[in-house]
């Protein structure tokens, strides 16, 4: 690649997950292919063809590769990409990429990568899901080390591999994962802001100006440790009058909980504008997985003006100033953060407080900033490529 490294790269990204799924590694993947575009490099998105086009028969869109996908176990609605190698391999054999992300593990992911690898195309990969702890609240917990050891021989065939924080980056080291950089997240502050708080969504609720509106975004299923935050709902009802629990997301233990718990809400899933209403109708943010390797959730529910009850991991432990801007707790103890729920709800003033300093921490958190973080590690993989390769061909010519 020449020194000018302003010019515009051609980049290829694979993913097995891209919107209109609705999971934090799609909307991540979304705000990458986006914010390089508008940087002014010609990206290629290579994604399994999800159910809907499978069934139009839909063309993919401009700048769009479509693969076949096999439906994901456990994860209705997705998709893991077929390893289609040979069909990458002649792709870029006909238009070379400068530069690969490939942001999944799955058949996809390592097809894409074993064919970069034969043609020696810069690779860099994302760590955006702990697999690995998925496994234990599934009951195959003897499968834990198996699946690490495999994410590690994978991710170590790259050039570098993007964590989402410090804390995973020095977790992943030390279970021998190498050459690791933290690729943090951004929020759309234009998007999720306290302005999309909607009073007539509050009275469809039933609530009123006084009532405390606790809400949880994010899959409902085992791993989230939706159980814990079904606890905490409970806590804060018997706790103190004039309090209502709303949930937002879908997954397998959905139907389940409407049936325990039928007083509170259950919305499905919402997206875009509809869900920034959800967010910012809210007054506290409960979230208590265990499970994230980043949290977006976390800096939406900030952006949003919401008071974020969390753990202290992932994305709370990079942007939550426990008792200043939110509250974090320290231990793993379900009874700390049950209590640590009900006393951030006691008071309406408080609570309000910290959501302002909340969003005030969100504004902050650019994608821009992020995407341009990404992009210059691109640009040095591609550089320590090309410099590899001089050196190469400087020893060769040496040796005749």
């Amino acid at each position: 690649m020449p020194k000018n490294d302003q010019r515009c790269l051609r980049i290829a990204v694979v993913t097995e997950t891209y919107p209109p799924e609705i999971n934090g590694v799609a909307n991540t993947m979304r705000q990458l292919v986006i914010g390089l575009q508008r940087l002014g490099h010609q990206v290629t998105l290579i994604r399994p063809r999800q159910g809907e086009e499978r069934r139009q028969g839909a063309a993919p869109r401009p700048g769009e590769i479509l693969v076949p996908g096999l439906p994901l176990p456990g994860y209705r609605g997705l998709r893991f990409g077929m390893p289609v190698q040979g069909r990458l391999h002649r792709l870029w054999q006909r238009i070379r990429p400068h530069a690969l992300y490939v942001a999944t593990e799955g058949p996809l992911g390592r097809a894409a990568l074993n064919a970069a690898h034969a043609q020696s195309i810069p690779v860099l990969t994302g760590f955006h899901t702990q697999f690995h702890q998925y496994s234990r609240h599934y009951g195959l917990g003897l499968l834990t080390r198996p699946i690490v050891d495999s994410l590690r021989r994978f991710h170590n065939r790259s050039d570098g591999t993007l964590v989402p924080t410090g804390a995973l980056q020095r977790e992943l080291t030390a279970r021998g994962f190498d050459k690791l950089h933290v690729f943090s997240r951004g929020v759309d502050t234009g998007l999720f802001s306290p302005s999309r708080r909607c009073a007539q969504l509050r009275r469809s609720w039933g609530c009123d100006a006084d009532t405390i509106v606790a809400l949880y975004v994010g899959r409902i299923a085992a791993e989230k440790n939706i159980a814990l935050a079904m606890d905490s709902f409970d806590a804060l009802v018997a706790a103190r009058d004039n309090v209502r629990c709303v949930v937002v997301g879908d997954g397998p233990e959905l139907g389940r909980l409407r049936r325990l718990r039928p007083d509170y809400i259950f919305t499905g899933a919402k997206v875009g504008e509809d869900l920034a209403r959800h967010y910012a109708s809210g007054d506290c943010f409960i979230f208590p997985s265990l499970t994230e390797t980043f949290g977006n959730v976390v800096i939406e529910a900030m952006a949003s003006g919401l008071a974020v009850v969390a753990f202290d991991y992932a994305a709370a432990h990079e942007h939550v100033r426990s008792g200043i801007n939110g509250v974090t707790v320290p231990s793993k103890d379900r009874g700390d953060f049950v209590r640590a729920a009900v006393a951030a709800a006691a008071d309406r003033d408080r609570l309000q407080g910290l959501g302002k300093a909340a969003r005030d921490t969100a504004e902050s958190l650019s994608w821009d900033r992020v995407i341009r973080g990404v992009e210059q590690r691109l640009l040095e993989v591609i550089r320590h490529r090309g410099d590899a390769g001089d050196q190469h061909e400087t020893m060769a010519a040496t040796s005749q």
